[in-house]
């Protein structure tokens, strides 16, 4: 006898014990759905051989199928593996602040309304002048990540004719986004200067000098490699200098976007907005979520002439930012304003945590975790600040350290608390960073781990 006729039907599920509280959670037709998914499944187990489940076990996998269909995502988890920027994860989390604004702004709002005239007003006016007030830059665009902010660019800038780049930078980041793929899309036309590993200010100025059909001069800083040894690049301000010369603007795409010094925190320095503002270019490229802290974004800041022109631009409209996008970004650059970044946006909160403060937090955690008879030590360890920036660099940390017998097992159970914890396996021991845990996260970690421990014990 063939065992698949052994299977239940979909009617007979519905029926059976256990079948009553789904009916009432999640409604007839989507556990109709789920149920013949997993009957599905099933059937074809059975086919190489598996037994039958019980009818039960069916019912207890449709349950969980329904959970996953009606839980939201993205979920919140618990980062603990020491990558302050970690992109699997959603790069920056956001302060309290830019959180109570997203809040607000998803009711009504002035997003494009002038209170004080009682008419239409500009969306981003009042992001544009944090921007400017923070950079020193005439004017400031956003849209909606640092891709959209070079592709607009370009296109306004450049469709049609040259741009002037060094080989060595020739940049993909993440995702398989490339800066000639994505000229290309632009219409613009790259022209390739020096040599993977050096560049000279005369690489640059031949082809102005030959009267070639030059529109732009892009720096794209390696936001996410590092290049040593016998290797030179041309300053910004030489390649300023240059465009001045011969009435060419340069643009910097600075992929992460730093508004504070990353070497006050041990770190090497990451170039900053101010300083390519400063410096002369025409427009600096950057990032809302990276090193800045925010929602994702692309901030474009700069002259105001090549910003105007960008803001009238038919893609403009494709790549604008929305209200929640807008209402965050704001108010992390007050955070800024305020002087306060590294107290209220947590990816400088992470940083500016010295070692002795991350080994106190371990200690203590140890101690209440040792408490309920989990064997954990505290070890000494590096963080890095990932997201594509500061390649290399790491900044001394401490975790809490277990060994199960099987790491990967417990890493699984982990995956499965709530919310999930996030770990990394070194040396045959789960690690866990204290650095990337934020605070008013401690009370589910601690518990998180307490029940993927003792998981695993049963096991």
């Amino acid at each position: 006898m063939d065992p698949r006729r052994a299977l239940p039907s979909v009617d007979r599920l519905l029926k059976a014990e256990g079948a009553a509280p789904l009916l009432a959670a999640f409604g007839h037709e989507a556990l109709v759905e789920a149920l013949r998914e997993v009957l599905a499944e099933v059937r074809a187990k059975v086919q190489q051989g598996e037994p039958v489940p019980s009818e039960a076990a069916m019912l207890e996998r449709a349950a969980t199928r329904l959970a996953r269909w009606h839980t939201p995502r993205p979920r919140p988890v618990i980062n603990a593996t020491g990558v302050i920027l970690h992109t699997n994860l959603g790069r920056a989390p956001l302060s309290s602040a830019a959180l109570e604004a997203i809040r607000a702004a998803s009711a009504y709002s002035d997003l494009e309304f002038d209170l004080e005239a009682g008419e239409r007003g500009e969306r981003q006016a009042a992001v544009e002048e944090l921007l400017r007030r923070l950079t020193g830059a005439e004017a400031a665009l956003v849209v909606n990540n640092n891709a959209a902010a070079v592709l607009l660019a370009l296109t306004t800038l450049a469709r049609g004719r040259g741009v002037l780049i060094s080989r060595g930078q020739l940049i993909e980041i993440g995702g398989g986004f490339r800066i000639p793929e994505v000229m290309a899309q632009s219409g613009a036309r790259l022209i390739e200067v020096g040599t993977t590993n050096r560049t000279h200010l005369r690489d640059y100025e031949e082809p102005l000098v030959r009267g070639e059909d030059i529109a732009l001069i892009l720096r794209a800083h390696h936001s996410n490699f590092r290049m040593i040894g016998f290797v030179s690049e041309v300053p910004l301000m030489d390649l300023v200098a240059l465009g001045e010369r011969y009435g060419i603007p340069v643009m910097d795409d600075l992929g992460s976007g730093a508004l504070l010094d990353t070497a006050a925190f041990g770190l090497a320095h990451e170039p900053m907005v101010q300083e390519s503002v400063a410096a002369g270019a025409a427009v600096v490229c950057f990032s809302g979520d990276k090193l800045l802290g925010g929602p994702q974004a692309g901030i474009m800041v700069g002259k105001r002439e090549f910003l105007a022109r960008m803001r009238r631009h038919p893609l403009m409209r494709a790549l604008r930012p929305d209200k929640l996008t807008l209402a965050g970004l704001s108010a992390t650059l007050i955070h800024y304003l305020k002087g306060e970044a590294t107290r209220e946006i947590p990816v400088w909160q992470m940083i500016a945590t010295s070692p002795l403060e991350l080994e106190a937090r371990a200690r203590e955690w140890s101690a209440r975790l040792r408490a309920d008879g989990i064997p954990v030590e505290v070890r000494p360890t590096l963080s890095t600040v990932g997201g594509g920036s500061l390649p290399g660099e790491t900044l001394p940390s401490v975790a809490l350290v277990l060994r199960p017998p099987d790491p990967e097992a417990l890493m699984a159970t982990l995956r499965r608390t709530h919310p999930p914890i996030i770990a990394r396996v070194q040396d045959d021991a789960v690690w866990f960073d204290v650095r990337t845990v934020l605070p008013d996260q401690e009370a589910d970690f601690l518990q998180g781990i307490r029940q993927a421990w003792r998981s695993a014990l049963i096991r």
